[in-house]
């Protein structure tokens, strides 16, 4: 098979090993800068041309998009798709996961474990926003954040008060969480591919710091999930609509609570921890749907 890996760059672990795990199977691999990639967009032949040339042959695309190019990235996606290329995650699905509060009202609707989570636009509201949060202390996420960068943990009211109106002042649109003690400065971040979790492994806060995020100095372990955990990453995952994603969670003291699902989760961390090869899965899931979903598509031209 051919695949496209949508990266903006190739020397990125996760990147890599991407490259890596498909060339072991024997396929074709090229990586793309989806800021590079220029489309026509036509009901005839819809195209994609990168630094001059034509892309034509692929069977499947793996989109590792980061948050600050959604818009154009998921644009190029939706170009592969209208192409019949067969896409790891639909640009539909990385467009909810990265709408933090669209995913949050999604998981909700269906039942899902989460946060008691609050919103609001007005600083008239906020007295009411933090009642309905059960108070101080409590986590204020900035919905645009990635890797742990715009979450603020406010300890007093006043605190969560004062940041909520710098927030606000700046026009930010912001979450407010309540913040779940019981999990220690831990999370639990869950790979799932293909309505299975794959792996798993438990990332632990570092000394003075609440956020767990290897990217904020955390660490990570292995981790066995309960059952419940398991059924609650997985039906995160569905509910997102993503086939591939990590599902990060907390073990509150009424159940698993689903802080975030990840379109784009990093390959790195979670390998290094399980020792499963996630990278070699992701390929194995487009070789049993990459094809079925070609000849899908070609039935219905």
């Amino acid at each position: 098979m051919k695949i496209a890996i949508l990266s903006r760059d190739a020397k990125l672990y996760s990147t890599r090993r991407l490259m890596e795990a498909a060339r072991t199977n024997g396929h074709e691999v090229q990586v793309l800068d989806p800021l590079r990639c220029y489309m026509n967009i036509t009901s005839a032949k819809p195209t994609i041309h990168y630094k001059g040339k034509e892309l034509t042959g692929f069977d499947a695309v793996i989109p590792r998009i980061g948050a600050s190019i959604t818009f154009y990235g998921t644009a190029v996606l939706r170009q592969f798709e209208m192409m019949g290329v067969f896409p790891v995650n639909e640009s539909v699905a990385i467009s909810r996961a990265r709408d933090k509060l669209r995913s949050l009202q999604l998981l909700s609707r269906k039942g899902v474990g989460l946060p008691v989570t609050g919103f609001a636009h007005s600083p008239d509201d906020i007295d009411d926003l933090l009642a309905e949060v059960q108070g101080a202390p409590l986590v204020v996420k900035l919905l645009e954040g990635t890797q742990g960068v715009g979450v603020v943990l406010a300890e007093t009211r006043k605190a969560a008060e004062s940041v909520i109106q710098a927030f606000m002042g700046l026009r930010q649109n912001i979450l407010v969480q309540e913040f779940v003690k019981e999990a220690g400065g831990t999370d639990l971040r869950c790979f799932v591919i293909g309505g299975k979790v794959v792996a798993a492994m438990q990332r632990r806060a570092k000394e003075g710091e609440f956020r767990s995020n290897l990217h904020r100095g955390g660490s990570a372990e292995p981790v066995k999930l309960t059952p419940q955990e398991r059924a609650t990453a997985v039906k995160a995952a569905k509910v997102i609509g993503l086939n591939v994603c990590g599902v990060d969670i907390l073990r509150s003291s009424h159940g698993p609570v689903v802080i975030e699902v990840n379109a784009s989760p990093g390959l790195e961390g979670i390998e290094t921890a399980s020792g499963v090869d996630v990278a070699g899965r992701i390929v194995s899931f487009i070789e049993q749907n990459a094809r079925p979903h070609r000849t899908q598509t070609r039935g219905k031209g």
